[in-house]
């Protein structure tokens, strides 16, 4: 069974030392609900209002695994919000949709991140998330050294 929005709650977590510029996120999904789901391939990432299109994927992050998280368990994206450094904008929210079984489904409402702590994220069009992985680690590796 696909997770769906009601299954789950979303936090994200700001990867970057105190002070420097919010870069890299941490996209944690928990299910909250009574049974198991999965979650499928990588979340479709819209960062703020004037988003021109969702943000690409990482495809060398695919774990070649889907992300079945009973109860109470944790399906992890690392998020790299700005890289390329061009058409450069304020986001003032991070928002989320889920896959379906099929490669490019949607499954049911888009989910809005809490920002960590601020209030806009300066995003670029270098902007990258991975596939969802049930390791925090693995999920961060893929963007810590952009």
């Amino acid at each position: 069974m696909a997770c769906a929005k009601g299954d789950l709650s979303l936090a994200t977590t700001n990867e970057d030392d105190k002070g420097r510029p919010v870069r890299h996120l941490l996209l944690t999904l928990t299910n909250v609900g009574t049974r198991k789901c999965t979650v499928y391939n990588y979340p479709y990432v819209q960062m703020g209002a004037d988003a021109q299109a969702p943000v690409a994927v990482i495809e060398d992050s695919d774990p070649k695994a889907l992300a079945t998280l009973a109860p109470g368990e944790k399906a992890y994206a690392a998020l790299l919000v700005s890289g390329g450094h061009r058409d450069t904008y304020e986001a003032g929210y991070v928002s989320l949709s889920l896959q379906g079984p099929r490669p490019g489904s949607h499954v049911g409402e888009s989910i809005r991140a809490e920002m960590p702590g601020i209030d806009t994220l300066t995003v670029d069009d270098g902007g990258r998330v991975t596939y969802w992985m049930t390791a925090s680690g693995l999920a961060l590796r893929f963007i810590m050294s952009s």
